[in-house]
């Protein structure tokens, strides 16, 4: 595994854990979530820079995503 699949994974288990902590969804309803989202999309694209961020950064992302649809 590479460091950029090993901060992807991180990130994602670290994204995961947050939704389930603020939407009350189970880990499969989380990681789902995650995985299907433009947060995500974006994340795994090394010319974003976004993997380089915090998790909690990138929680921001996903969570407006996660109320409004959209990524903003």
């Amino acid at each position: 595994m590479t460091d950029f699949e090993y901060q992807i994974e991180c990130t994602t288990r670290d994204l995961a854990d947050k939704l389930v902590g603020d939407f009350s969804m189970t880990v499969p309803q989380a990681l789902r979530v995650v995985y299907n989202s433009e947060t995500y999309e974006k994340l795994i694209n090394p010319k974003t820079g976004l993997y380089f961020q915090s998790p909690l950064y990138v929680y921001d992302f996903l969570k407006n995503e996660v109320l409004t649809g959209r990524m903003s």
